[in-house]
């Protein structure tokens, strides 16, 4: 445990609050303007919005539109006391990227790409935010011949060098999945982005933003992945939540499927003194009622906090001398009592 116990900023992403629709069915809720979206930040506890660049202002506009509907969307958070996390271009939706972004075999479409991406940073400057988050959606293939791997590669890191270059204050944050939408995915783990880091134009200002699932989906220990890119010092963001077993990204409310596996997340967080943003990246089950919506964001960060006190009480010295014992049956009897409340 740190000596002074961290303050955590919470945060959520205005697709969080959603119409319940997925791909074998239609929306079950109507949708939520975006400002009323964000008149619910608060009244939930929380204090920062995750943002993909469309999620700000449309898709292609002209520079002039972007920046004055920038300053409009600005104002709505400064007036509910928000801040804006983080911009991430939303590539993986628009006709122009089907084939992928940056790796698309068509160098128009890797044009598109790269000035869309130039256009979030322009947004994150307008929204006061400095850092850009890249979900590599569709940097992959659904069969390993269509594209060359080691040109992928190269091409990511290009993408990457020239936002850097493009401003010299950014942070990049790669946040890796490795699978879904494509099938095998290039970069598919932080370990991975984490390498490319450091050969990057600007080491310092690349890291990664690391999500529970998407850690789980590649058969791996969230709190490991965590510990791993705290080790780097470079875990700049996180995205909680849960998932049940290697099916598609749930976004499960945090510790809903296995509680031990969210308290040793929380611990980790806790035990290096992460000093980023929490963000909660969960969906409300498919039939919650209108009402109701927005309970699996307030139930997550009830979660990260309950599990928060639990972290702070376990006795250090008592883990080190169960530890110097090698007394693991007693050490894993004392978390479970943890856990239950003994």
């Amino acid at each position: 445990m740190t000596a002074k116990p961290t303050t955590y900023r919470f945060t959520f992403g205005p697709w969080n609050i959603s119409t319940g629709a997925d791909p074998f069915g239609p929306p079950v809720r109507e949708e939520v303007a975006f400002a009323a979206k964000i008149r619910e930040y608060k009244k939930l506890g929380f204090d920062g919005v995750q943002c993909h660049d469309d999620d700000v202002v449309e898709a292609d506009l002209a520079h002039q539109a972007t920046v004055d509907g920038c300053r409009k969307v600005k104002k709505m958070l400064d007036n509910e006391g928000l801040f804006c996390e983080f911009i991430a271009p939303r590539l993986w939706e628009h006709r122009n990227t089907i084939d992928g972004g940056y790796t698309s075999n068509s160098a128009e479409e890797r044009r598109y790409a790269i000035e869309r991406s130039k256009r979030a940073v322009d947004i994150a400057n307008e929204m006061g935010c400095r850092d850009i988050v890249l979900w590599l959606a569709r940097e992959g293939t659904y069969i390993r011949e269509a594209k060359d791997p080691l040109t992928a590669a190269q091409r990511i890191l290009d993408a990457v060098n020239t936002l850097l270059e493009y401003d010299k204050h950014i942070r990049i944050l790669g946040e890796m999945k490795p699978n879904e939408p494509m099938d095998q995915a290039y970069l598919p783990t932080p370990g991975h982005f984490l390498a490319l880091c450091y050969r990057t134009a600007d080491p310092s200002r690349s890291g990664v933003l690391i999500e529970s699932a998407h850690s789980i989906l590649a058969g791996l220990d969230p709190s490991d992945d965590m510990a791993y890119a705290l080790w780097h010092k470079k875990l700049w963001s996180v995205h909680l939540n849960d998932q049940n077993g290697l099916k598609y990204d749930q976004d499960k409310t945090f510790g809903s499927v296995d509680l031990r596996r969210a308290f040793n997340t929380v611990w980790v967080l806790e035990r290096a003194g992460y000093d980023g943003c929490i963000g909660l990246d969960v969906k409300a089950m498919r039939t919650t009622k209108v009402a109701d919506q927005t309970r699996h964001l307030a139930n997550s960060r009830e979660m990260v906090l309950r599990l928060l006190e639990v972290a702070r009480s376990v006795d250090n010295g008592r883990v080190e001398r169960y530890r110097a014992e090698r007394d693991y049956e007693g050490l894993e009897l004392y978390i479970l009592g943890k856990l239950m409340g003994k």
